[in-house]
């Protein structure tokens, strides 16, 4: 049986949908303009700047973090499945070269 790393890429691929659907709803920059002078006062509009920048960079990490694992996880299941071919040629040349001596014979 050879390694099945079908559920590793479903994951990275899940990993990267979940990122590209949050960039696509990504925070529209008329959501922090609404809140400036003279439509609100400045203390709510630096407020709001503020918090906006703050989501921004947590937002803007998040997907990129989402992003990375999912490389990092299909890179991995490639590379399970490489060693565990690797093992498997291995243990089949070791299985084709070898005889069986019963204990008897030994």
């Amino acid at each position: 049986m050879r390694a099945n790393t079908d559920s590793m890429d479903g994951t990275a691929q899940l990993l990267m949908d979940t990122a590209g659907l949050l960039y696509q709803g990504r925070m529209d920059g008329e959501n922090a303009t609404t809140c400036r002078e003279p439509r609100a006062p400045l203390e709510v509009a630096l407020a709001v700047t503020s918090f906006a920048r703050f989501a921004q960079d947590q937002y803007n990490d998040l997907v990129g973090l989402l992003a990375a694992l999912s490389v990092k996880l299909d890179a991995a299941g490639g590379a399970y499945a490489g060693v565990d071919e690797a093992s498997a040629r291995e243990l089949d040349a070791i299985l084709a070269s070898g005889r069986y001596i019963p204990p008897e014979g030994r």
